[in-house]
């Protein structure tokens, strides 16, 4: 912090036109750019000196290849925390982000799902829809919808607004008056707990309610562990996957590969969005992640909150060479886009997850 705190206005001036230019071209950038683009009115000496300064204090690095100078870690985060201007969107970004306000739909899956393509779109990287794990979860509500004599939706609406369903299927054959039945006894019984307080005692009742069916009881109570722990255990889905080859960063095919695989588990990068703190949008810029394959690599995410608690988040990951100022803007007007959807009553009832 006291480096930080000492740099002169002339070297954030010249870290910042580093890596900005950066950031645009991938390229390094000599002291010979910032002379001639007359972002400073000094010598290239002066220039040349100052970028050494930055080097050793660990804001610059000079690949061996190049006379010129990239920003590294320390300097990408010290852009991002002190040198970032606020970013002035498009007309077509307002736009596209405006029409996010035009949804009418119950499911907070579908908002999230549509704002992680929106930002994928207008950031030109990989974005994801982040549904945090949440082991408070419970069902508020059951229903069921009979699909034939032996089939029939099961559907579990959670106590953060989240809808799930399963498909089950029965020995026996059923009616609308059984599914009725269920239905009234899985809302007395079973609401409002976690998998682990719904007792042996209560799975005897729920059998005793459908007079012995056992095999129901059990195709259904399998069916409601399975949708708590959907429900619990925190999703994550990926929009514009294919824009990470699109840069430099990711074209070797090892590094490539064990992104992906890390994506796919999900589980690192839920780990990272559960050890957030604060509202605002974070950035975790290569190894300030505790994951090593997202260590070449900036992972940015807003959180969403309504009645007080974390119930999502979008997000994006690209290379350290990011337009972080772009993506900042995005998530945050994306973000408070998504809250105000929130506080709206919602309209309709399609779109549950079939599972």
């Amino acid at each position: 912090m006291s480096e930080q705190k000492g740099l002169s206005e002339r070297k954030k001036l010249i870290l910042k036109a580093v890596v900005e230019e950066h950031i645009r071209a991938g390229e390094p950038v000599g002291s010979k750019y910032i002379t001639e683009s007359r972002q400073l009115s000094c010598s290239s000496a002066t220039i040349r000196n100052e970028m050494a300064e930055l080097e050793a204090l660990g804001y610059l690095e000079q690949p061996h290849t190049s006379a010129g100078r990239v920003p590294s870690k320390q300097g990408y985060r010290f852009y991002v925390d002190a040198l970032l201007e606020e970013y002035t969107a498009t007309t077509r970004e307002i736009a596209q982000i405006d029409q996010l306000m035009k949804i009418k739909m119950a499911e907070l899956d579908q908002i999230l799902d549509k704002a992680s393509r929106v930002a994928s779109s207008l950031t030109n990287y990989t974005a994801f829809a982040i549904k945090p794990r949440a082991s408070s979860v419970t069902v508020s509500k059951y229903e069921t919808a009979m699909i034939d004599a032996h089939s029939f939706v099961l559907i579990a609406v959670a106590s953060n607004g989240t809808v799930k369903t399963r498909n089950l299927v029965t020995e026996s054959e059923i009616d609308e008056a059984v599914l009725s039945h269920l239905t009234e006894a899985l809302n007395r019984l079973v609401v409002g707990v976690d998998a682990e307080q719904i007792s042996l005692s209560v799975m005897m009742e729920l059998e005793n309610q459908m007079a012995g069916d056992s095999a129901l009881v059990n195709a259904v109570m399998k069916g409601i562990y399975a949708l708590l722990g959907d429900l619990n255990g925190g999703e994550l889905k990926v929009s514009g996957l294919d824009r990470l080859l699109q840069y430099p960063e990711f074209t070797d095919a090892t590094s490539l590969g064990e992104l992906l695989s890390a994506l796919e588990r999900k589980d690192d990068i839920l780990d990272i969005v559960d050890g957030a703190e604060g509202d605002g949008v974070s950035v975790v810029i290569g190894q300030e992640s505790a994951v090593r394959v997202i260590n070449n690599s900036t992972f940015v995410f807003k959180p969403i909150r309504a009645g007080g608690k974390t119930v999502g988040a979008i997000g994006v990951i690209g290379p350290v060479r990011m337009d972080y100022a772009r993506v900042l803007a995005t998530l945050d007007n994306l973000g408070g886009n998504i809250a105000h959807l929130l506080k709206e009553p919602a309209k309709g009832g399609e779109g549950a997850d079939n599972d």
